[in-house]
């Protein structure tokens, strides 16, 4: 059959809800499909046997299993992995394009030291032994004057061997602040914390679900391990599953479930908290679970004294009988479950929002049971020696954390990366010496991307990984680029959203076509360029010997089968939880003021902002450590972006009473930035709301990408939870004016 660009587009993204939630697109998408894009950077398969080589994607956490085609070493088709636990088989589009980043001209070819002012782009091409013996000469003055503690890292995981052998090069020199992209999984693993006791991620048996209640978790729109979303929702479809949606906007999810709950933006938690005000009254919840395996439900049940239906119709928008209906069902289904994480999770969110989300599969008591909610315990440590620390680590180590994590107001919290820009705007800490950047592009993925360049700004030394010339490597010092994912190797912890405990193995499918080097080799090296006790604790010759040594009786299994699940793992709520009160608790030592404060407001005033901007997440776009390759911009239509230009979604009842119309320019402002839009008329918003995608406005990568849109994250400030210390920043007030 033929099949133009706007069937294809429709047909293979999301055009029809049958095929849309299915692998068989990308299948469908060959070799000649990918390659006749005529992208000037992009090598002619050459004539030749074809081998089939197994590895895993890290574009984004799902870590699904990739299988890449190859044709005299040179890879020419990625395609998913049958039988892989993950993706059974499908792919995604930034899957599918992985190709155009191993090819792309945004490859970093060679360690770079910048030359120029910073950002100014001019760089002069430096060797690795002269790279890595200047960085450590930096590092060894900071040790010697006492400020091994002012060296800082920042990485998209904390988990698996790159991150251990981060964090454990800053400690051997003598600095606590590994820090973390904030993501979903920050408040998420703290909620489990409060009320499990358990340290770890949050998994969900989606495969054994009837009924799923969302709160803004783009389900298909990118949340979690994509394909495997794909995947479960096809399996609702033939199962009879019911799935709800609860978001202000009519999202792609949305469009897609069973009922869509349209909610006024930011006020997830009290609905929640609604629901289960109806369940607690009436008595639907489970009494067993509730009784037998929980601490402190009294306290709970008094703070939903402030959550009467009356009052979350009032504070959320959604109507008595709607709340009411949506406690029956969920009590009703056989499997049920709630599902927290707003678009993609790429941002954590409020910790009253988790609690709340949470204590409705707790009421339940689909907790560790078939089709609920899952806590997956963190592995055990990395198999690796202890560090003999000096005096100067010692005393480096016993500072407080840059950020505020783990002290003061914030006990609990991890890593809080996003109050950064304010404590070295305001002078309160000790300030950054030198900066480790991997696997992340903060410049661009975090909000107020004004206000954390002026804190990198600050910084003399900043060393990025990256693979390619993102914002942040842009802004950077040196550069010593990592090679892509096929061409390295790597075990990739899966942690989005799985139920189990999975390990893939990323392996290299090629051997690299640029001057690129392990960060894994990179960190060895630049340790045993110092003086002892730092190269003391990198004992191994290299990457790879150290990643074998680490993974143990597993190594044999993951390099055969490319991924690891733990057969034996099972959580038993008979057994009791690893709370102080060995039950499960619904606010824990907070108590139930968590959920009786406030929810965090937008930035701005209403008066002079009378509008709230709200972010949104598509799969066509990718909005954090990677850009969007030309083959998923392609994709991209043009009620988002037409051109340059990107438009915001409006209801047309506030765009006719501001005088805007379709397709015409108009100025956005918000208190944190203002931006030439255009304007795109939507009944899927809520009036007074206005929408803008994740994902374009970048100022570093290709052509085809570059200078496309706007940033939103240049347009929004960070609101600081003022429990957890995360950004629960779900908005801005912002006003649209024509142009």
């Amino acid at each position: 059959m033929k099949i133009d660009r706007r069937c294809f587009l429709s047909f293979a993204i999301g055009g029809a809800a049958g095929t849309a939630l299915s692998p068989l697109p990308w299948k469908l998408t060959d070799d000649s499909s990918i390659w006749s894009q005529m992208w000037p950077w992009t090598p002619v398969p050459p004539d030749g046997e074809s081998t089939y080589d197994h590895s895993t994607c890290t574009l984004c956490p799902g870590g699904c299993g990739i299988t890449v085609r190859s044709i005299d070493g040179r890879a020419i088709k990625i395609e998913g992995r049958d039988g892989h636990p993950v993706n059974q088989g499908g792919i995604c589009p930034l899957g599918l394009a992985g190709l155009q980043l191993l090819y792309g001209p945004t490859r970093v070819k060679a360690p770079l030291k910048r030359v120029g002012e910073r950002g100014a782009g001019k760089w002069q091409r430096i060797s690795w032994e002269s790279a890595v013996a200047e960085i450590a000469e930096t590092l060894a003055g900071l040790r010697s004057s006492g400020q091994a503690h002012t060296v800082a890292a920042i990485s998209s995981r904390n988990r698996g061997t790159v991150a251990a052998l981060m964090e454990r090069f800053l400690t051997a020199l003598g600095s606590p602040n590994f820090l973390r992209m904030p993501t979903m999984e920050d408040a998420q693993e703290l909620g489990l914390y409060i009320n499990q006791g358990i340290l770890g991620s949050v998994g969900y048996d989606f495969e054994n679900s009837d009924f799923v209640l969302s709160f803004g978790a783009g389900l298909i729109d990118g949340w979690g391990a994509p394909v495997r979303m794909f995947l479960a929702k096809s399996a609702w479809q033939d199962a009879g599953a019911k799935v709800v949606q609860i978001e202000s906007r009519f999202s792609n999810t949305a469009a897609k479930a069973d009922q869509w709950v349209n909610i006024r933006p930011g006020s997830e938690a009290d609905l929640a908290l609604g629901i289960a005000h109806v369940l607690v009254a009436e008595e639907l919840y489970d009494t067993s679970f509730v009784g037998r395996h929980t601490a402190d439900f009294d306290a709970f049940q008094a703070a939903l004294a402030d959550y009467t239906p009356d009052a979350v119709a009032t504070t959320t928008g959604v109507s008595v009988e709607t709340i009411a209906a949506l406690a029956k069902a969920f009590a009703e289904a056989a499997s049920p479950v709630a599902v927290y994480g707003r678009g993609k999770g790429q941002v954590p969110g409020s910790l009253k929002e988790v609690l709340a989300v949470t204590a409705l599969n707790a009421l339940v008591g689909n907790i560790n049971q078939p089709g609920g909610m899952w806590a997956i315990p963190e592995g055990e440590g990395m198999p690796w020696p202890d560090i003999e620390t000096d005096a100067v680590a010692a005393e480096g180590l016993q500072k407080p954390r840059i950020d505020g994590a783990g002290t003061g107001k914030f006990p609990n919290s991890r890593y809080l990366l996003n109050r950064l820009p304010a404590v070295l705007a305001e002078g309160s800490g000790y300030g950054l010496k030198a900066l480790f950047i991997e696997d992340a592009n903060p410049l661009y993925s975090l909000p107020d991307t004004v206000a954390m360049q002026a804190a990198f700004a600050q910084i003399p030394t900043i060393v990025s990984f990256a693979s390619h010339m993102d914002e942040t490597a842009a802004f950077a010092d040196y550069i010593l680029p990592n090679h892509v994912y096929l061409e390295r190797y790597e075990d990739v912890v899966v942690t989005a959203g799985l139920n189990t405990r999975t390990i893939g193995l990323a392996q290299p499918i090629m051997a690299p076509l640029y001057n690129t080097q392990h960060v894994g080799d990179t960190l060895i090296q630049l340790a045993q360029a110092m003086d002892e006790p730092v190269a003391a604790a990198f004992p191994w010759e290299d990457y790879q010997t150290c990643l074998e040594e680490s993974l143990g009786d597993n190594w044999d299994t993951l390099e055969e089968e490319g991924v690891w699940t733990d057969e034996s793992f099972a959580a038993d709520p008979e057994a009791g939880f690893e709370t102080t009160s060995g039950d499960f608790e619904f606010v824990g030592d907070l108590g139930a003021d968590v959920l009786t404060a406030a929810t965090a407001a937008a930035e701005g005033d209403a008066t002079a902002y009378p509008l709230l901007l709200v972010p949104y997440d598509i799969m066509r776009l990718v909005s954090s450590r990677v850009g969007a390759p030309p083959f998923m911009i392609k994709t991209v239509p043009d009620t988002i972006l037409k051109g340059q230009d990107i438009l915001v979604e409006i209801n047309p009842q506030t765009a006719q009473a501001a005088g805007l119309a379709d397709g015409k320019g108009a100025s956005l402002e918000t208190p944190r930035g203002r931006a030439r839009v255009k304007v795109h008329l939507s009944e899927g918003i809520q009036p007074g709301v206005i929408a803008m995608a994740r994902g374009l406005g970048h100022t570093a990568f290709d052509k085809y990408l570059a200078d496309k849109g706007v940033n939103v994250n240049s347009l929004m400030g960070a609101v600081i939870d003022p429990v957890s210390g995360y950004d629960a920043v779900w908005g801005i007030r912002a006003k649209l004016m024509r142009a």
